[in-house]
C-alpha cells in the first residue's frame, strides 16, 4: 500500500483537477474551466458537481489545437 505522503505524479493520473492541468499545460485555470464549459468538450469529467480533465483527451485536444 503507498504511504499516505506518497503522489501519482501528474503523468501517471486519468483524471486532473483543473489546478493540475492547468500547471500541466501552463494553461491558465480560468481558460481550462471555459474549456470545460464548452458543449461536448471531449475531456470533461463530472464527479457528482465537480469537473475533472480527461489527461489523454485533454492532451491529445492540445496538440490537435494551433490557437487556444
Amino acid at each position: 500500500m503507498r504511504e499516505l505522503n506518497e503522489k501519482v505524479p501528474i503523468h501517471q493520473k486519468i483524471a486532473l483537477t483543473i489546478k493540475e492541468a492547468a500547471e500541466y499545460s501552463n494553461i491558465g485555470i480560468n481558460k481550462i474551466d471555459q474549456m470545460l464549459r464548452t458543449p461536448n468538450c471531449p475531456f470533461v469529467l463530472f464527479v457528482g458537481t465537480k469537473k475533472l480533465v480527461k489527461r489523454k483527451e485533454f492532451e491529445e485536444f492540445i496538440r490537435s489545437q494551433i490557437e487556444i
